[in-house]
């Protein structure tokens, strides 16, 4: 057995391969990539990781009596994100937010996962094509991907505290197998939440810039040759180390935590088309 904390959902404890799947290598890297991207080098108040996340959903719906291998899908469904998480989306253009899908099936099988899951009586083939209702939903529904984030990033960006995210969760149920919220006013709260969360921190222009320029000067050093792609399958910390061993690399660096050219690249720069998304959370 394992125990693990979060902040949010309290102290649970978990059998064998859920030790075995964190010590996995794809699992470490995410402890080293931003949840919010670049953003945190404008303001390191936003510095949680992928990890934390991706952990946070897992507890999520084992609280809400998700089966064993939901609560695995869960814990891994974000191991192909990019260093710099969505900033990957920004460099290839891809306006749906959803490259590192694409390419789950590809990271998944080429780490130690699909070995760890034979151990515990599992197949990668149940992730890759299993259908989990309390993960996944798309959009506008709730579900313990969304929720998750929503709350996470939301009190990471100072929007709403902790102890009115644990008396939400109080209101969070299933219904037919999916998140459903059981009062009329915590629906209405996790409704404008995320509302919030999009116009004021994932449309922020501050935000939009740090993320922007990441995502170009990437983009740039693709082009060059001094990166490859797969370089965006490192940490940050190690992506950014490769890129500020070039002097232009350095000091544009230097230039987004510095915020020059803020202005004019909000004006006329390539700022990301952040994916249009809206919350109608189910009331039971």
């Amino acid at each position: 057995m394992i125990q693990v904390n979060d902040f949010l959902y309290g102290k649970v404890d978990l059998p064998e391969v859920f030790e075995d799947l964190l010590n996995t290598e794809v699992l470490k890297r995410l402890a080293g990539v931003h949840q919010s991207g670049a953003i945190y080098l404008v303001n390191p108040d936003i510095c949680h990781s992928r990890l934390e996340h991706a952990i946070g959903v897992m507890i999520l719906i084992k609280k809400l009596g998700g089966s064993e291998l939901e609560q695995i899908a869960g814990l891994l469904h974000d191991i192909s994100h990019t260093a710099f998480s969505h900033v990957g989306d920004y460099v290839f253009d891809n306006t749906d937010e959803d490259y590192h899908e694409k390419v789950f099936a590809e990271i998944l099988y080429n780490s130690e996962i699909p070995d760890v899951l034979l151990k515990h009586g599992y197949n990668a083939s149940q992730i890759i094509y299993g259908e989990f209702n309390i993960l996944e939903q798309p959009l506008p529904a709730l579900c313990a991907d969304r929720l998750d984030y929503t709350l996470r990033d939301s009190f990471y960006a100072g929007l709403i505290s902790r102890q009115r995210i644990l008396t939400f969760l109080n209101a969070v149920t299933l219904n037919d197998g999916k998140i459903a919220i059981n009062a009329e006013e915590e629906v209405l709260w996790i409704n404008d939440v995320f509302k919030r969360l999009n116009d004021e921190v994932f449309n922020l222009p501050l935000y939009l810039f740090a993320n922007g320029k990441m995502a170009q000067l990437i983009k740039d050093f693709l082009a060059k040759g001094i990166l490859i792609e797969k370089d965006l399958f490192k940490t940050d910390t190690l992506l950014l180390n490769k890129i500020r061993s070039n002097y232009l690399g350095y000091e544009a660096i230097k230039s987004i935590k510095q915020l020059k050219g803020f202005s004019e690249f909000i004006r006329h720069g390539a700022v990301p088309k952040v994916k249009t998304r809206t919350l109608n959370a189910l009331l039971v």
